[in-house]
């Protein structure tokens, strides 16, 4: 399995920190797609890359590291297909995948210090997704596609 990460200037050192945490927990190849140092630049086009990734199927699921988390998932479910989730805390990252399918996880750098942080991406890795809530899922997909006309992966 592949998994995008990227951060903005805000969420650099934590992004740092879960890359090798990742590299060295689980067996999946880690792709960084920026920022690469702490001067300034914008959430957004760090989000968009990671959620892009996903949205297309060239990533499986993606994690995206600003202050609070808030603006990179804002940005991330733009795209159709993406299901991006704030989770600064173990109930919402295990929830976020066992009722919301979630593929992209946003942390906020100045929420979760790096144990928890760490903590949270792999409860989120590891809670699978609780087929019962499919129904719901599938609403989501038909609004994306039928209503507004986006929309290809599930």
């Amino acid at each position: 399995m592949q998994i995008a990460i990227g951060s903005d200037h805000g969420g650099f050192e934590l992004k740092e920190t879960l890359k090798a945490y990742l590299k060295e927990t689980f067996p999946f190849e880690v792709v960084d797609f920026g920022t690469h140092s702490k001067e300034a630049v914008d959430y957004p086009d760090f989000a968009f890359l990671v959620a892009a990734a996903v949205a297309e199927g060239t990533m499986a699921v993606g994690i995206i590291i600003d202050g609070a988390g808030i603006g990179s998932a804002i940005v991330a479910n733009k795209l159709p297909g993406v299901r991006a989730a704030v989770c600064n805390d173990l109930y919402t990252a295990r929830n976020s995948r066992a009722h919301n399918k979630a593929n992209v996880l946003t942390l906020g750098s100045m929420v979760a210090g790096p144990g928890l942080a760490k903590e949270i991406v792999k409860v989120w890795l590891e809670t699978p997704f609780e087929e019962r809530h499919q129904k719901r899922i599938d609403k989501i997909l038909h609004f994306e596609k039928e209503i507004y006309g986006l929309g290809k992966r599930q």
